[in-house]
């Protein structure tokens, strides 16, 4: 058959267009090798974890052929409460699992580093200083070299946060190896020894990504390799259903970190899925509470002191109850202004971190060698300042009265007696000589407005903002959250110590309400923060100013940046759909993106020439057009997917001639064959042997085509499109001409079709247009006064 000139845009291979087939032929002979076409300047690579990969887009649409109506037809009701029943038996396996890794992080967490500072402490209660430091540095160094080569040669889709990659699964973009057993067991083991080591790093993105995996894990419908193939499990070989997994997966991951569950499911919802409906809302709270219940149960078991030093600051939760918050006028201003301030530092956060991400991503192109050596400089830099800057406070006595030891020797606390003299505390080094947790904790605390110096807060301030920013992004599982609370509570803190008797609420209040301000500028949270805060401190009483605080806060920072997950999205190159049409969109139609040509198939094709097209490209789609003499003039008749063929090539069941077959399709197939298999893994044309004899023969593909695909008229504003395409999670969006005279199709819109640097690259004019959205960060104020000048004139 000839190639067409037609579309087909898949734009989830590693090819954003072909010219033609032939032409590709000749050029390429590798099925996955890459061919530009002019039209289309996105790639179909990213940066996953901390090495470049190809990607895929998922199909959320649910397939509607012959073959597969029948095999739903045939499902009795035991069938259908089967599936039920597995839907909510995965929920409560990811709930205990999730709540279990939790769990042992924590416990893993608390015992190195605090065997760690206990060491490190005793030497320097014998006036060992140079041999503590020495032990300091070199446990951390070792921890982070540790972390980072499991991370390069065992799974390098483990580094960074992983939220990043899980928003971009949900939103429909697949990659190889982000949901592994590698990328699981790297990720646990990986996050501990980066906390462990005293970078400023957290471990809630991490554990968000680890539960994700978890889940994906358990939905990939089974197994042969470990023969795990109950016939059970085939009901979750669909990308749907994983979705919906691995969306509660993200929820209990953040429950498990903060043991926050109802704060968990709302951070599924706002940060990282793009679907969301009720019942996926029961099963996502399901899930949840299993991690509370879990989590609590552990937790009692290491209160008999049979964990260790974990229990002794226990899982990060920060009880700052009080009987009352009494709070004025004047109270409300400064909550304001703290709105204010963690705005403009959270678009800042989120501005340097952008740029001190590229940089580390020049540097881990040059190899693995590059990589160990940044991921060494900053730990070293790290346990330096730890170190070194506390002998720049002062010791102060150690105030009367106390309910805790003072100062607080092999253990965490507000007072560590670094190298005072009996008595004696250091305040810098309560925060800077501690976990990150511990360090919350203490600025936290209640009826401590005096323990902490001015001096010592603002440097620890300046110190945990800026180590936070260059820690994150190295060869390593790394999370945002911690240090983003940690710098919060510093910047609140310090704002309770300058306003003093100005203000009724007590510094540890303000602590608590700086890290909800700097969590929404650099994160956009509001809902969610909100709640996560209220369970992490057990304080509801917080809520009317934590809600304030966070809404301006989000409302200030949006001015200026993106938040910080959707500027690491668009760095790795993973083709996002946002929510909303950008407004140039409206005035382009789905006809001017879509170029071409490809082929299409006939509804009766020969084996030849679809083995020919599947090893000159690496497109997903491909539509099924009739025509003369098999019609009386040329019909669409649907999709027929590059998965469903592979199935058809590899069972062979061919024609002699160009006839519709009467092979009972039900005898020689099942639903299995049909089923999508797991996240990365695809069929290769090439693992496919067929004879000369075979390649002449015909396959009909009336049965196992998509006869009932989503189209759109060309005349169809982008815009528009967009919305059907991404509300429905679909892979492919048939274009069909406003006439019926010549082909029934267009093209094909695919992801990349959607995205800027594809349609801008066609149409730059849209460049000038006033109406593209506008952020201060890019413009100047100048500009936007005389702009609405011009504007008042007009």
């Amino acid at each position: 058959m000839e190639a067409e000139e037609l579309v087909n845009g898949d734009g989830d291979d590693l090819e954003a267009a072909l010219l033609s087939v032939d032409s590709q032929l000749e050029e390429h002979h590798h099925p996955r090798s890459i061919r530009r076409f002019a039209s289309n300047t996105t790639s179909q690579l990213a940066i996953i974890g901390s090495n470049l990969c190809p990607i895929e887009s998922l199909d959320y649409e649910l397939i509607e052929n012959d073959f597969l109506k029948q095999d739903w037809r045939s499902r009795g009701a035991a069938r259908i409460v089967q599936y039920v029943i597995l839907k909510w038996t995965l929920c409560f396996l990811v709930g205990a699992l999730s709540g279990a890794v939790g769990f042992f992080n924590n416990l893993a967490i608390e015992n190195i580093a605090g065997v760690k500072f206990v060491v490190t402490s005793n030497m320097m209660l014998d006036g060992k200083y140079w041999r503590a430091f020495g032990v300091f540095a070199g446990s951390n160094f070792l921890l982070v070299i540790f972390a980072s080569a499991i991370t390069a040669f065992i799974s390098p889709a483990a580094a960074g946060s992983g939220i990043p990659e899980v928003k971009a699964y949900l939103n429909g973009v697949d990659a190889p190896h982000i949901f592994s057993l590698n990328t699981l067991c790297v990720k646990v083991a990986g996050s501990i020894a980066a906390v462990s080591s005293s970078l400023y790093v957290g471990k809630a993105g991490p554990m968000v990504h680890t539960c994700a995996c978890i889940a994906s894990i358990l939905g990939q419908g089974g197994s042969r390799k470990y023969k795990l193939t109950c016939a059970w499990l085939r009901y979750f070989k669909n990308d749907r259903d994983r979705r919906d997994l691995v969306t509660c997966g993200a929820g209990a991951g953040m429950a498990a970190a903060f043991r926050a569950p109802v704060g968990g499911v709302l951070f599924a919802l706002e940060c990282v899925s793009s679907w969301w409906r009720s019942a996926l809302l029961w099963r996502a709270f399901f899930t949840t509470a299993v991690v509370a219940v879990v989590l609590r149960v552990l937790i009692n078991i290491c209160r008999s002191g049979k964990c260790g030093l974990f229990g002794k600051g226990g899982l990060i939760m920060f009880d700052v109850t009080s009987e009352d918050v009494p709070y004025h006028l004047v109270d409300l201003t400064l909550v304001v202004l703290l709105g204010v301030i963690g705005g403009i530092f959270g678009s800042l956060y989120n501005f340097l971190l952008d740029k001190v991400l590229r940089f580390y991503t020049l540097i881990h192109q040059k190899g693995h060698v590059y990589k160990f050596l940044l991921a060494a400089s900053v730990s070293i830099f790290t346990s330096c300042c730890l170190f070194g800057l506390p002998w720049l406070a002062s010791c102060k006595p150690c105030p009367a009265g106390l309910a805790e030891a003072c100062p607080s020797i092999g253990r965490s606390g507000n007072f560590k007696k670094f190298q005072c003299a009996p008595g004696h505390y250091n305040d810098l080094a309560s925060l800077f000589f501690n976990t990150n947790d511990d360090a919350i904790r203490n600025l936290y605390s209640l009826n401590t407005d005096t323990v902490f110096q001015k001096s010592s807060v603002f440097l620890f301030l300046v110190t945990t903002y800026f180590l936070s920013i260059i820690s994150y992004g190295l060869a390593l599982p790394s999370g945002l959250f911690v240090p983003v609370i940690l710098s919060g509570a510093t910047l609140g803190r310090l704002t309770g110590i300058l306003m003093g008797s100005h203000a009724t609420l007590n510094n540890g209040l303000f602590a608590v309400i700086g890290s909800a301000s700097l969590l929404s500028g650099t994160m956009r949270m509001t809902v969610s923060v909100c709640v996560i805060m209220l369970e992490l401190t057990n304080n509801l009483l917080l809520l009317p100013l934590l809600m304030l605080v966070s809404l301006i806060s989000k409302t200030v920072a949006d001015a200026f940046t993106a938040n910080i997950y959707d500027l690491i999205v668009k760095l790795k190159g993973l083709p996002y759909l946002e929510s909303h049409a950008e407004p140039y969109m409206r005035q382009l139609t789905v006809g001017d993106v879509v170029g071409g040509p490809l082929q299409v198939f006939n509804s009766v094709e020969k084996v030849g020439n679809i083995v020919h097209v599947l090893k000159a490209t690496g497109h997903h789609g491909f539509p099924v057009v009739d025509e003369p003499p098999i019609s009386d003039s040329p019909v669409l008749l649907g999709l027929i997917l590059r998965s469903h063929l592979l199935v058809l090539l590899k069972k062979k069941q061919f024609v002699h001639t160009r006839a519709i077959s009467s092979i009972d399709t039900t005898k020689e197939f099942s639903a299995d064959d049909f089923a999508k298999r797991g996240s990365g893994k695809n069929e290769l044309i090439d693992a496919i042997e067929l004879t000369a004899e075979e390649m002449n023969m015909y396959v009909d593909l009336h049965q196992f085509m998509n006869t009932s695909p989503y189209t759109v008229v060309e005349t169809m504003s982008l815009a528009k499109a967009l919305m059907l395409f991404r509300e429905v999670g679909l892979r492919h969006l048939l274009v069909i001409p406003k006439s019926t005279s010549g082909m029934p199709i267009v093209g094909i819109l695919t992801r990349h079709d959607f995205m800027p640097e594809h349609i801008l690259g066609l149409h730059p004019c849209i460049l000038k247009n006033k109406w593209k959205k506008l952020r201060f960060g890019r413009l100047s104020m100048v500009k936007i006064f005389n702009d609405l000048r011009d504007w008042f004139k007009k």
